[in-house]
């Protein structure tokens, strides 16, 4: 039985990564933000977080972690022009601030164990350049090189992958996805012709987990239907 942290364990992504965890009999730690959610099963623990606060404690963690998982995330899609820098600031402090602090807190147990791994999300939008996407692309892309420095820095002792994915069924896409129209047309941008879904990012991120990708660190997994690298289709 391996034990699993999952910040935004609560998400839809990060709720079913915790499920297939625990299916797998495995201990899983998982965080909240907005959305409390109650220890209702048996090898979920879950626990409030704000992860851009100044002072993280994971004080309930026992010593050893064989894995972390940081996925909050935010998509806001503006013009370059109307962005202002409070809302840069705002999303690198999410997405890359919080993952560094959680990673620093955490390090000790993963050093602890036999086979640790760190999963990070980045965005498809990091190597595909996308209209609207300035402000999720330079967040994304700065984990992407925290997912390689780190990789490097921890070998061999910790592993550190990210997923980039494509557009996918979530709480965050609703608003690109909630007409039967804009769904169809987003799928069809994909060689695969379907969006992602939950399932498709928490198999990743469980398969990066896992002793079967033990000779796997500093990737970037693209999980996008096949739309950074296939075109014409």
């Amino acid at each position: 039985m391996a034990n699993y942290l999952i910040i935004g364990g609560s998400s839809r992504i990060g709720k079913k990564l915790a499920e297939n965890l625990n299916q797998s009999g495995n201990r899983v730690f998982a965080t909240y933000f907005k959305n409390e959610v109650k220890n209702s099963v048996d090898g979920i623990e879950y626990q409030p977080l704000d992860a851009t606060r100044d002072n993280l404690s994971f004080d309930y963690l026992p010593e050893v972690i064989d894995g972390l998982v940081y996925c909050p995330g935010s998509i806001l899609l503006k013009p370059f022009h109307r962005i202002i820098h409070e809302e840069f600031l705002e999303d690198f402090n999410l997405q890359v601030v919080g993952a560094v602090k959680t990673i620093q807190a955490v390090l000790p147990r993963l050093k602890k164990s036999l086979d640790a791994s760190v999963v990070l999300f980045s965005t498809v939008a990091v190597q595909t350049g996308f209209n609207f996407h300035s402000l999720v692309a330079t967040s994304k892309g700065a984990l992407e090189g925290l997912v390689r420095s780190l990789a490097a820095e921890f070998a061999p002792t910790v592993r550190i992958n990210g997923i980039a994915p494509s557009l996918t069924d979530t709480p965050l896409a609703e608003r690109l996805i909630n007409t039967s129209e804009k769904r169809e047309a987003n799928a069809l941008r994909h060689p695969l012709k379907r969006i992602g879904t939950a399932v498709d990012m928490a198999n990743a991120a469980e398969f990066l987990l896992s002793e079967k990708s033990s000779w796997i660190t500093g990737q970037i997994l693209h999980i996008d239907g096949g739309i950074s690298k296939l075109k014409g289709i």
